[in-house]
């Protein structure tokens, strides 16, 4: 990944300093008069019977501003810069990308929640929201973690890392002096547990039940340490683990009883993501590479390379059925990879306008969902063979996605950063008939 923290700031500035229509765009709320802003909107955002109604979910007004939601639509496509670290690779995917037809309504709108504000602290890592039941999720707002209960709609910091966090259990391997004024990078809550990761290889984790930090640790003393993504998972034994995957080309495995380094594997390249496979046998690891790979848990080993992509990877998920994977690349394409045969993807899914920067499977697999690095959700249809999808299209650089671990009440909430219209969208799945979804 980017290794220069001021490039990445000023790429993000440029996103949205760059052209007359953006400004015409952000700048009527933040600089209109009391009469141009519905404070309520602010603070309330949109329900599902708003948007019924025809209300924008994001509360846009585009009745007063200067151009049509169709027209900045088109002008955003166009004009919007996807970074690559491989010039044109972007355009070189795009020929082998399967035609799906769009149009499917899996998910429907519930709620877009203006009060609630998620951050990105480096443009090229998005898995910062975690859904743990349909109505609870955490995610990352400037130097805190919150909890949002869409069911009260209320928030509450879960942790606040702007000052000194130390850690209040005395365990082997802890820096009891803590951190001061830690980055965020990374995020990953499950259960009642969560791990933040930091911009200096920084590890902060802490169970959700109970009063303080429960570890802290530096994964690398590298100068290019950045913990790029965080994952926990329940191992084969039934405990909890969570991998850290870092810049210095390493990855960490740590139980979370005493959250004790048990593995560390190094590649050739900075790692950008790793995802365990529900057996807990595989690792995918994805990075400044072109090529992923997929390797034993135990042992690092490589098993098989997935060559495919043309552009470094910042996405993996494993499907629930333990044989399908997907990867996500800055070449604007999810590649979807079955482990019995791994000489090709079985699909390459195209984005509209941006990397694919995160990946979610549904709990029982029947959806996929990939989010590009802004306006863009794609839903698919697994059962199907991918061949349709649900597009939910807004405006904002997306923060993370995630479904929540219940298919039945399943909800789906994506993160959107944007200088006026922050916010989480929050989408429910639809009741099945007839072996299809309606809303």
């Amino acid at each position: 990944m980017s290794q220069n923290k001021g490039d990445d700031a000023e790429y993000m500035a440029d996103e949205y300093e760059r052209e007359d229509v953006d400004n015409e765009f952000h700048g009527r709320e933040r600089g209109g008069s009391e009469s141009d802003v519905d404070e309520y909107d602010h603070l309330n955002g949109t329900t599902a019977a708003q948007a019924r109604s025809g209300k924008d979910i994001q509360g846009i007004p585009w009745d007063r501003l200067s151009i049509t939601r169709e027209k900045y639509r088109q002008t955003r496509i166009e004009q919007y810069k996807n970074y690559e670290n491989i010039p044109h690779s972007g355009e070189g995917s795009q020929k082998d990308c399967k035609v799906t037809k769009k149009g499917s309504s899996y998910y429907e709108f519930r709620r877009n929640s203006r009060s609630v504000k998620p951050a990105i602290l480096h443009f090229q890592l998005r898995n910062l929201v975690w859904a743990t039941s349909n109505h609870d999720v955490y995610l990352m707002s400037h130097f805190s973690v919150i909890h949002w209960s869409s069911l009260n709609c209320t928030r509450q910091e879960v942790l606040n890392v702007s000052g000194h966090v130390a850690p209040s259990e005395k365990l082997p391997g802890s820096l009891l002096e803590g951190f001061t004024q830690t980055q965020v990078s990374s995020l990953s809550v499950k259960e009642k547990l969560l791990v933040a990761g930091g911009f200096q290889g920084e590890l902060i984790c802490k169970h959700l039940d109970r009063p303080g930090v429960s570890f802290c640790s530096r994964t690398t003393s590298d100068d290019n340490a950045i913990t790029n993504a965080v994952e926990i998972y329940v191992s084969s034994s039934g405990a909890f683990h969570f991998t850290a995957s870092n810049n210095d080309c390493g990855v960490r495995d740590f139980d979370m009883e005493k959250f004790q380094l048990s593995k560390h594997f190094q590649f050739p390249w900075p790692v950008n993501h790793t995802s365990v496979s529900p057996d807990g046998k595989l690792l995918t690891i994805v990075g400044d590479n072109p090529e992923g790979m997929l390797v034993d848990s135990q042992t690092g080993k490589t098993v098989m390379t997935l060559c495919g992509h043309l552009d470094f990877s910042f996405a993996s998920a494993w499907h629930p059925d333990n044989v399908t994977l997907a990867t996500g690349n800055q070449d604007k394409t999810c590649q979807v990879w079955d482990v019995r045969n791994l000489s090709k993807s079985v699909a390459v899914l195209k984005g509209n306008m941006g990397a694919i920067h995160s990946i979610r499977y549904s709990s029982d697999g029947q959806y996929m969902a990939m989010a590009e690095a802004a306006d863009f959700v794609h839903v698919y249809d697994t059962k199907n063979g991918y061949e349709k999808e649900q597009e939910i299209d807004f405006f904002g650089e997306i923060a993370g996605i995630s479904f929540s671990p219940d298919a039945e009440s399943e909800s789906l909430f994506i993160g959107v950063w944007d200088p006026t219209y922050a916010s989480l969208l929050e989408y429910g799945r639809c009741s099945p008939v007839a072996g299809n979804s309606t809303c």
